[in-house]
Parts: C-alpha cells; sequence; structure tokens
C-alpha cells in the first residue's frame, strides 16, 4: 500500500468560508516514478478544496478514499470523482485506472467530489454525516434547476434548508426580507420568498439542523427529477429532451415533463454508435427500442456508462453478478465497459453493520447561501459577500436574457453539459462582450498569431513571383506542363481510390452477405449463431427489414415469371 503523508491544512475547515488546503502525496514503491508527481485539486461540495500530490500510476480509488478519510465517511459507495475534459464533456474518475490516463487536460488537474449514485430510500442511510453531505449535493442540484419541483414542494424544500443554515425564526435578528439573501432556486420569485418565511416562522420551529436536512431529503426523494442529471440530447423526431437515470430506471423528459419511464428490470441492453444512444427493453410485454442522438460521440460514450453503472448498481442483487458490457452490434466489437464497485443492496447491508460512534458532523454553510445575519454573527467580512452577491445578481439577469418567460421553480430544465464547479449555469449563459479594437490588439499582441500572420505575408509574396514569372513565352510552356503533370497525376490518385474503394466494398459484400444468408435462412442450430438471433437487434432487423424485402422481391419474381409464361 502507498505511504501517505499529510501537510497542513490552511484554514479552519469547520466554520471558515475560504478555501482550505490539505496536502497529500501517495507514494510508490518505483524508484522510477517518484519525480513524476502530478499536481491535483479536489473540489468538496462544501466548496473548500484539497491538493494533492499523486503520482503518475495513482489509480482514481485513491483519491476517492482520500477524500472519505478527510471525511471519516464510511458510507463511500454513494459518491464519486467528476472531472471536465477541456471540449466540456464530463466523466466519472475510474476507480481502477490510473488518473493521469483519464485526465486529458493540462495540470493541475481539477476534479470535484460529487454524489454519483443517489439512495433510494435515504431513511435507510445509516451515519447523519453521509445525510449531510447528500443534502448538500441535493442544494447544489435546487439551485441549478437540476431538482424541479412545484410550488409548494419547493417552497417547503427552501424553509428546510433555511432552518438548517439559520435555525429558529428570530424576529430581532431576521429582518422582514431576510430569505431575499439566500439564492436558492435558479429564479426565486417574492411570492414564493414569502410563502419559504411562512413554513420557516411556523412549520420548522424547534427542529435541529439534522432534523432539518432529513425532512428535506424525505421531500426531495419523492420528485420525479429526485437523482436526475439531465443529458441533452435529440429524440428520433428531432426534438429536445433530456435523458436521466434514476434508483427506479431509464427516464426521459421534454422541458419540464417526463414522457417516459423505462423501470431496470425492463431495461434488457444499453447500447452507442458514434452519436446514437439505443435503450432496448420490454414495456407491456412488447419489445422497445428508444434511439437518441447526441452533440459528440464522446457526449454519447458518457451517457452510455453511466447508463450501465446506474443499472448494475440498483438493478444487481449482488456485485459477483456484474459483468462487462458492450456496445457493439453484431460484427463490430465496441467498447467494453464493466461497472466495479458494491451494488445498492450491498451498500445498505454494510450501513446497517457500522458500530462506531458518530463522527462529528462540521456543518460549513455554502458562500452561495451567504447572508448578511451569518456575517453578523462572525463569519467572514462583508465584502467578499458583497462581490459574490454582485456576482449571481450578473448571472440573474443573464438567465431573464436568455429566457425571457416568467419563471417558476418547476419550469425549466437546464441542460449541464460542464461541470457546475467549472461555471455550471454562468458558462451556460455567459456571454461577455469585447469591442472588435481591443480584440484585435488582443490577437495581433499574440506571438502565435503574429507567426500565422508571417507566414500568410510570405505565401503571398511567393505567388506573387510565380505569377509575374509565368508571363514569360518559356516559363508559360513549363507552367502548363506541369500544371498537365500535376493534373495527371490528381487523376490517376482519384481512379486508385475509387478502385480501393470498389474493392473494400466488394470484399465486405462477399463476406456479409454469405454471412447475413446464413444467419436468415439456415436453420444451422450453433451456439454462436443460435446467441446472434436471439439478440433484439437481430430480431428487429429480421422482422422489420428483411422480411418486408424478401417478400417485396419474390412477388416481383413471381409477376416476372408470370409475364413470361403468358408472352
Amino acid at each position: 500500500s502507498p505511504l501517505i503523508s499529510k501537510g497542513v491544512s490552511r484554514g479552519d475547515r469547520t466554520r471558515r468560508k475560504h478555501v482550505s488546503m490539505k496536502m497529500l502525496r501517495f507514494r510508490s514503491p518505483s524508484i522510477r516514478s517518484l519525480d513524476q508527481e502530478v499536481l491535483c485539486t479536489i473540489r468538496l461540495l462544501d466548496d473548500s478544496e484539497i491538493s494533492c500530490s499523486i503520482q503518475r500510476d495513482t489509480k482514481g480509488q485513491f483519491l476517492l478514499d482520500h477524500v472519505c478519510n478527510h471525511y471519516n465517511l464510511l458510507e463511500k459507495d454513494y459518491f464519486g470523482i467528476r472531472y471536465v475534459d477541456p471540449e466540456k464533456q464530463r466523466h466519472w474518475l475510474e476507480p481502477n485506472k490510473p488518473v493521469v490516463k483519464q485526465m486529458k487536460s493540462q495540470q493541475p488537474y481539477m476534479m470535484c467530489f460529487r454524489v454519483k449514485f443517489y439512495p433510494h430510500e435515504p431513511m435507510k442511510i445509516k451515519e447523519e454525516l453521509t445525510r449531510y453531505l447528500l443534502y448538500l449535493q441535493l442544494k447544489r442540484d435546487i439551485y441549478h434547476g437540476r431538482l424541479l419541483c412545484p410550488f409548494a414542494e419547493a417552497a417547503y424544500l427552501g424553509a428546510c434548508i433555511v432552518q438548517a443554515e439559520l435555525g429558529d425564526f428570530d424576529p430581532e435578528e431576521h429582518p422582514s426580507d431576510y430569505i431575499r439573501d439566500f439564492k436558492l432556486f435558479p429564479k426565486q420569485s417574492l411570492k414564493l420568498e414569502r410563502k419559504i418565511m411562512e413554513i420557516h416562522k411556523n412549520e420548522l420551529r424547534g427542529q435541529c439542523a439534522a432534523l432539518a436536512e432529513l425532512n428535506m431529503l424525505q421531500k426531495a426523494h419523492a420528485l420525479e427529477t429526485y437523482g436526475v442529471d439531465p443529458h441533452p440530447c435529440k429524440d428520433f423526431t428531432g426534438a429536445t429532451a433530456f435523458l436521466g437515470f434514476t434508483a427506479t430506471g431509464f427516464v426521459v423528459f421534454q422541458g419540464n415533463k417526463r414522457i417516459h419511464l423505462l423501470k431496470w428490470s425492463d431495461v434488457n441492453k444499453l447500447k452507442f454508435e458514434g452519436k446514437t444512444f439505443y435503450v432496448i427493453g420490454i414495456q407491456k410485454e412488447k419489445k422497445l427500442v428508444l434511439t437518441f442522438h447526441t452533440s459528440t460521440p464522446a457526449a454519447c460514450k458518457h451517457l452510455w456508462k453511466c447508463g450501465v453503472e446506474n443499472q448494475a448498481f440498483y438493478k444487481c442483487a449482488k456485485s459477483s453478478q456484474i459483468k462487462t458490457v458492450s456496445s457493439s452490434n453484431i460484427f463490430f466489437k465496441g467498447s467494453r465497459f464493466r461497472y466495479s464497485g458494491k451494488v445498492s443492496k450491498e451498500v445498505i447491508e454494510a450501513s446497517s453493520k457500522i458500530q462506531r460512534e458518530p463522527p462529528e458532523v462540521h456543518r460549513t454553510p455554502l458562500l452561495l447561501f451567504q447572508s448578511p445575519v451569518r456575517s453578523q454573527r462572525g463569519g467572514p467580512g462583508g465584502e467578499g459577500v458583497r462581490l459574490h452577491r454582485e456576482k449571481e445578481n450578473n448571472m440573474t439577469r443573464s438567465h431573464d436574457d436568455i429566457l425571457s418567460l416568467p419563471h417558476s421553480p418547476c419550469a425549466s430544465m437546464l441542460p449541464t453539459p460542464v461541470d457546475d464547479t467549472q461555471g455550471g449555469v454562468s458558462l451556460l449563459f455567459s456571454s461577455p462582450v469585447q469591442s472588435p479594437a481591443r480584440l484585435l490588439r488582443e490577437l495581433h499582441a499574440d506571438p502565435d498569431i503574429q507567426a500565422q500572420l508571417e507566414a500568410e505575408r510570405q505565401r503571398d509574396r511567393a505567388y506573387e513571383r510565380a505569377r509575374l514569372a509565368a508571363r514569360s513565352p518559356v516559363s508559360g510552356v513549363l507552367t502548363s506542363g506541369l500544371r498537365l503533370l500535376s493534373s495527371n497525376k490528381r487523376v490517376n490518385s482519384c481512379l486508385l481510390s475509387v478502385a480501393r474503394f470498389v474493392a473494400m466494398v466488394m470484399c465486405i459484400l462477399l463476406v456479409t452477405v454469405p454471412t447475413l444468408l446464413l444467419l436468415l435462412e439456415s436453420d444451422i442450430d450453433v451456439s454462436f449463431l443460435h446467441e446472434i438471433r436471439q439478440t433484439p437487434e437481430f430480431e428487429q432487423f429480421h422482422y422489420e427489414y428483411y422480411c418486408p424485402l424478401r417478400r417485396w422481391i419474390l412477388c416481383r419474381i413471381s409477376m416476372a415469371l408470370e409475364n413470361l409464361w403468358s408472352d
């Protein structure tokens, strides 16, 4: 096992709002890799950060274990570490692969500790610490528009958050508009704030922070979008849809309405090809194939891997039942992936066996929800809060520019193609404006841009010299000869490419057509052929495409024979 040396924490991790830093090094027995250390920063659910230096062969599980040790967390199978690549595509860090081989961005690496699998029944969570971390995740989901809820549920959830953050309502400390300083939803109306204050004053009095958080979890887990990380895509009609995976099964949303739910017991297979994602299952005793199109192949593969992991976690009874799955069709290998970890039932059983004294929970309010009341009680100064509030107001104005329609907490599903810690909603709607003159000055000051401009000038000068030389008779003849020779070479290369393409197509047809006929028309009962015939994709191809084509060909042949005999 690697040796772990901990550095000194910078700042108070319990009550201070500024970033906490903690240095860690993973040592390997390999002397060759001691000087190949990589700096990583992991952002936690309370917006504090842990910085650590790892070796190039350190696997993802070490980072997850380190964060769990930082929290003193035992029920760690619900959580994972997420990162964003340079193309703004999100990924979950795989525990059994080296971190360096998974990250595609430049050092230092930036990652986030988040809830990966939402518990189907939060009441079965054994320790208060785990419930508190789930509460922090749901609070982020509400603010970033991922957890949609009707007005009444939104008001109750907001009141639970305020009760957990401030405690009981005190008229001497809380002004009449104290909820205004809490950013709870992407857009919160005055009517919603008044309802939150009413519930906070009358219904939640006397509840401690842990009880208020538990009530919030109970209400949130009953919502349709609980645990849904929406993946934007297009359905077969071209309409925008959002796909997600929950403890119940696979869900499809359009806007804020759930239009499809396929339980995990009815899902037979998840697959993808390029930018197309397929869900194959059974519904009402009929086979069902759902098709969706993502923006990029990377987004489609990420969607497929998330579905495979969620299906294994919530559907399997034991981790030993998990199998390696493939995205392949019949003839191609495709991507292979296997979820490694405990399943939901095993996590619940392990939680019931925890016998230790409950660890101390250090509740640190997110700066996102910082209010003047907390600042007066000894929190950080008001200047940072004021600047952060101005940033939130700018972000809200961006929302108003993009979404001009009236907003309620249940009226929008925000796509999340990037991680919320990398800018989140502000990245989606931010559009900094610069004057053309300033932009040109910045471009021309760039050395790379200067080199490109100089190369273009040299090409222009060379072209002008060639054009002047081509005006003389001798050079004109030479130029014509060269052009003819080059054109002949281009024609020959084009013909060669076409010949290669035709040969490749013929080879494929000579192999594919006999194989298909063997599968479709023969009765040879070989195990390999039998397994292929039983796949949903092959049956769909056989009944929807091959059978109609065969009937059409036979009809044409019979008509031709009748005409021949009549003549």
